[in-house]
């Protein structure tokens, strides 16, 4: 296999993050915290090393096949997440560090799972650098999902191939092309969030890193209440409508710039995804209204924000939800799975797999009824592949195997069933907080133990990294010739 192609973006989004960390070290700089000089540091290893592979591996053919696709894919999060962890490492917050990669991976996969604790008086490069490192992992995942996956035909995800991309051999070029217009999309909507928070009451620098991580769907926050710190309406509202936007499709996106609003509005798996919103909030703001104190506008609202925030894998909360009772804890389970659209910074199974799944039941069932009828699946209004629905029940059983083994190791760690089983839904499915005392959305994963952060790690990267990509890799017949 040519590695040249691998190497050479590797070495280039290296050096990217290493630059990116001067941002922190400015901030820490200009409150007179020394962990500036850390970020310089871990910056200029970084950023040498990424450019010392860049410029070996740079010239040559600038192309990429399927396999070099698959191993990129597969790498690049594990070698970026060992330099993010970097500053984490040797900051002051003394980490050891298995809880720095364990940070730095759930920052890059948008997971949102945490070790740190005292955020509220934490220096704010390392506050800046969490967001960073959703901001940019968020960003990945959209490119990712619009030029790799469709081409490997991971998941179904071939449905949603570009027209730009005919071949495997254009995922290179074409992705640096795309890239630029999701920077673009991808800033404006981060802007826009930014300014909301800000005019909604929240501090400019807090205002500029939740945006970073709401529009990432990624929910690291600068206080340890998360959002809870403010109990502010507005903010709450312009969380969940951010945390939404950031998980529709973003070639729809591209599609309304160019002038065409109405796919947006048209398209099956949007309705879909807002659908499962809507129909989550209703039976949360039931609850509330009869296991807590909440009633009215605040019961809705609470209901509204935590369901938005499990479902599109954000991970914010502004209440500990394990206390709204047992039917609170089983709903919150399930919406863990679910995820929002395709294409988008979202995670978890995704909603167009649910509906192909929907889709491929009801046919089963007609031709049970009908066994010489002739039907024709359809999704957004287009014949739906066999290739596809095969694709997606391969993917939805892979994950239900990984979820359970991820469980099960876990249980081996000393975990609690609970605290296992909502750990490993958590990491695959790159939410956030777990379920219990310790890793709800009150607590953090830093009492867990060392094995348990591996797995858990193990978890986020493989559920963001759409299972099949990583594990792939790990086949004989993938290296072979």
């Amino acid at each position: 296999m040519e590695l040249r192609p691998v190497l050479m973006i590797t070495g280039a989004l290296t050096a990217t993050l290493g630059c990116s960390m001067f941002l922190p070290a400015i901030a820490d700089a200009m409150v007179g915290h020394p962990d500036w000089m850390v970020f310089v540091s871990a910056g200029l290893i970084t950023s040498f090393v990424g450019a010392g592979v860049w410029t070996a591996s740079s010239g040559g053919e600038q192309t990429m096949n399927a396999r070099q696709a698959f191993l990129l894919t597969a790498t690049l999060w594990i070698v970026l997440a060992f330099f993010a962890a970097l500053p984490l490492y040797f900051s002051e917050l003394s980490l050891s560090f298995t809880d720095a990669y364990f940070e730095a991976m759930s920052g890059l996969t948008t997971t949102g799972s945490t070790v740190i604790t005292g955020l509220d008086v934490a220096p704010p490069g390392i506050l800046l650098w969490r967001g960073l490192l959703q901001w940019f992992g968020g960003l990945g995942i959209v490119v990712m999902a619009i030029a790799v996956l469709p081409m490997l035909q991971i998941g179904g995800m071939q449905m949603f191939k570009a027209e730009a991309f005919d071949t495997p051999e254009k995922i290179l070029p074409r992705a640096a092309q795309i890239a630029g217009t999701m920077t673009a999309i991808y800033l404006v909507l981060t802007g826009v969030c930014a300014a909301a928070y800000w005019a909604a009451g929240m501090g400019l620098f807090d205002a500029v890193v939740h945006a970073m991580t709401t529009v990432a769907t990624g929910g690291y926050s600068t206080h340890d209440a998360s959002i809870g710190h403010y109990d502010s309406g507005p903010i709450d509202y312009v969380g969940v409508t951010f945390m939404i936007l950031g998980s529709l499709p973003f070639l729809l996106y591209i599609r309304a710039t160019q002038g065409s609003l109405m796919p947006l509005f048209r398209d099956s798996q949007v309705r879909a995804f807002l659908g499962i919103v809507a129909v989550a909030t209703l039976v949360l703001f039931y609850i509330q209204l009869t296991n807590t104190e909440h009633t009215g506008e605040p019961a809705f609202r609470q209901a509204l924000f935590n369901s938005v925030s499990v479902i599109t894998g954000t991970g914010y909360a502004t209440e500990d939800y394990d206390n709204w009772g047992h039917h609170a804890i089983a709903l919150m389970f399930v919406l863990t799975f679910l995820g929002g659209c395709a294409g988008s910074t979202s995670c978890g199974i995704k909603t167009f797999r649910l509906q192909v799944l929907y889709i491929e039941l009801r046919q089963h069932v007609r031709q049970i009824l009908f066994p010489s009828g002739v039907f024709v699946r359809r999704y957004n209004g287009r014949v739906l592949p066999d290739s596809v629905a095969a694709s997606v029940m391969s993917f939805v059983f892979v994950y239900f195997v990984a979820f359970f083994l991820l469980a099960l190791a876990l249980s081996l760690t000393g975990l609690n069933p609970l605290e296992s089983l909502s750990g490993a839904a958590t990491s695959i499915s790159n939410v956030g907080p777990g379920l219990g005392e310790r890793i709800g959305p009150a607590g953090t994963f830093q009492s867990v133990n060392d094995t348990a952060k591996w797995i858990l790690t193990a978890g986020m990267l493989l559920g963001r990294l759409e299972l099949f990509t990583v594990l792939v890799v790990f086949m004989p017949r993938f290296w072979r010739a």
